[in-house]
């Protein structure tokens, strides 16, 4: 009986502690529940269709209709979830065959061959447009020779012709044009009472946002830029989803809220006409 390893024993070792990176898929849905949003909230802050959000977290990029497509899905859910799209779109390229070439351009001669040619004057119409009209003058001029006494002596004698009256200019009004004004964002901030005003201003960084009214009519829906402010006004009440609440400022009718965000936190803020107060 020989002693040695079995073909078991003989197997090649693997390390359990190595994991294959995550997928684009996998790695665009950890994004978004880290940062406590839902496919319906990615969905209404890119514009990207629920199906097809679900079919991309699932690997899945036949519903995009296309690469190009595809790689705007990835690129455009990458920033809504604040992850960084580079490496997923290296990632797509060496799945997919790359990046899609640029359409080449039209080549130049074929814009020089349909040029019409130039083509010289033609001198023998114009000798013969030119003697009809000296024939045409001269019978004009014999048939009408004797009935036109009375026009040739006022035109000899310098008679000035009879002219109609002239009209009056339109006269305008001095008084100057004035346009209305839009309304500023502290004007609507100094609404009436019996209307419930926010604004939110993006001081400290973007943060997507969405407001709807009492009625669920979406008002907004997007990426305010650090610097942007939006003022949104109804009359019973205001909904607002805040992406990245530390970098809002909030003004409830008229005054600033003291609040305590955290930087990348989700927020879901009810405001009414007897605010401020986070409801």
């Amino acid at each position: 009986m020989s002693i040695g390893n079995s073909p078991e024993d003989e197997r090649p070792f693997e390390d359990p502690s190595e994991e294959a990176p995550l997928s684009i898929g996998r790695a665009l849905k950890q994004a978004r529940i880290s940062a406590g949003l839902t496919v319906d909230d990615v969905s209404s802050a890119t514009r990207v269709r629920i199906v097809i959000i679900h079919a991309i977290e699932s690997d899945d990029f036949a519903p995009c209709g296309g690469d190009v497509y595809a790689r705007g899905h990835i690129r455009t859910l990458a920033r809504a979830v604040h992850l960084d799209p580079a490496p997923l779109m290296e990632r797509f390229d060496d799945t997919h065959g790359g990046r899609p070439a640029p359409t080449p351009a039209a080549p130049l001669f074929e814009a020089e061959r349909i040029r019409p040619e130039r083509r010289g004057p033609n001198w023998t119409a114009a000798m013969v447009a030119a003697i009809v009209a000296v024939v045409g003058f001269v019978g004009f001029t014999a048939f009408t020779g004797g009935d036109d006494d009375g026009s040739t002596k006022q035109v000899a004698d310098g008679a000035t012709p009879t002219t109609g009256k002239t009209a009056s200019p339109t006269t305008k009004s001095d008084k100057p044009v004035t346009e209305k004004p839009e309304p500023s964002d502290s004007a609507i901030a100094a609404a009436p009472q019996d209307k419930v005003t926010v604004q939110v201003s993006a001081t400290d960084g973007r943060s997507w946002v969405a407001a709807k009214d009492h009625n669920g009519r979406l008002l907004f829906d997007g990426l305010l830029k650090q610097g942007d402010s939006k003022t949104f006004q109804d009359s019973e009440k205001i909904n607002l989803v805040l992406g990245d609440a530390g970098a809002i400022d909030l003004y409830v009718n008229g005054k600033k809220l003291d609040d305590d965000f955290r930087p990348g936190a989700v927020e879901r803020l009810t405001y009414t006409k007897g605010d401020p107060q986070v409801g």
